[in-house]
């Protein structure tokens, strides 16, 4: 992307997201020592509008709006992405906003009304992260004695690797419904499939193994939320970092996006690191908030840093330390 070709508008409006990237404590990346994941539902992320002014009819997300999203995009290694719509001329520019570095996989369309013509995909920064080659959608177990309801939107399991480490990302967009009650039953049926099958398999060294759930679940709260329990009922953590952050530009928080995973079954560390990036008001100043919401998101992104340098603890194993003390080498004499 050429900024040196931006309208002033565009750059000033570059210039505060930045100020916001920033304010969020996104850890910048680091070759061989952090992995950026993230998740974001960019609304309605299906056809935009191939030009730099605005469209007096639909749809509002332009080129100047692909700017400011492939600003917030480039920040991540891996990026889940809910609400990619059956036309993915959207994605197709942000993939090439970004340049020839990143790669994209994608889902299917999920088809009836209820699927609401969506796709799950995956953005990833190939100098950083590879495809494993594992891919597929979430199917729920059924029988004629037993039948089980789908999912509205099919989940989405896709595997990575970085420097030696494999993990695998699976992302949902659960149904909303009428009200909070009709999402109880995606969020138990997923807590539990990925508790029983995919955690079962993770656990015998398989593709799935250092499972991450990301995604817009449509929980409304966190804590004693019923669905929120519902989501964590299996023993899915959600970092003390990401709990009292609002995920959406609502006045009213709430708490649709979530990032978790098992403790017991993650090896890659977690750095105690996580956040947010409130974007409204730094960018289309010129505009309401709730417009802001057709071209950029009614969403915010969620990020999780984790480690993959090993160094210091394979250092400290082989001397026989704790290498979580403080300062684990201070016995070492200079």
């Amino acid at each position: 992307m050429d900024y040196a070709a931006h309208a002033r508008v565009i750059a000033e409006d570059l210039v505060r997201l930045r100020r916001r990237i920033a304010a969020s404590r996104i850890p910048e990346k680091i070759v061989d020592h952090n992995l950026i994941i993230g998740t974001w539902n960019i609304r309605g992320f299906g056809e935009i509008y191939k030009k730099w002014d605005e469209n007096p009819r639909n749809p509002k997300r332009n080129l100047r709006a692909m700017v400011y999203i492939t600003e917030i995009v480039r920040r991540f290694d891996v990026l889940a992405i809910q609400e990619v719509k059956r036309d993915t001329s959207g994605l197709k520019t942000l993939l090439s906003m970004l340049g020839p570095n990143w790669g994209l996989i994608i889902s299917d369309v999920s088809g009836g009304t209820k699927g609401n013509s969506e796709r799950l995909a995956f953005v990833f920064d190939r100098r950083r992260v590879q495809l494993s080659g594992l891919a597929g959608e979430i199917v729920l177990v059924s029988s004629d004695n037993n039948p089980v309801s789908q999912f509205d939107r099919t989940p989405y399991i896709v595997g990575f690797q970085t420097a030696g480490e494999k993990f695998s990302l699976l992302t949902a967009h659960i149904r909303y419904g009428q009200n909070a009650s009709d999402r109880m039953g995606e969020l138990t049926a997923l807590a539990q499939h990925v508790a029983k099958e995919i955690r079962q398999r993770a656990q015998v060294g398989s593709d799935e193994s250092n499972l991450i759930v990301l995604g817009d679940f449509n929980i409304d709260d966190r804590g004693n939320n019923p669905l929120f329990q519902a989501f964590v009922s299996t023993g899915l953590f959600v970092p003390n970092q990401l709990l009292n952050l609002k995920t959406t530009y609502n006045t009213k928080p709430k708490f649709y996006d979530q990032i978790a995973w098992f403790m017991d079954g993650l090896g890659l560390p977690f750095s105690e690191q996580a956040g947010v990036i409130d974007f409204v008001g730094a960018i289309y100043k010129d505009l309401p908030i709730l417009q802001t919401t057709y071209r950029i998101s009614d969403h915010f992104p969620l990020w999780a840093e984790f480690l993959i340098d090993r160094s210091t603890e394979q250092t400290a194993k082989v001397l026989g330390i704790d290498p979580a003390m403080p300062d684990p080498f201070a016995s070492i004499p200079d």
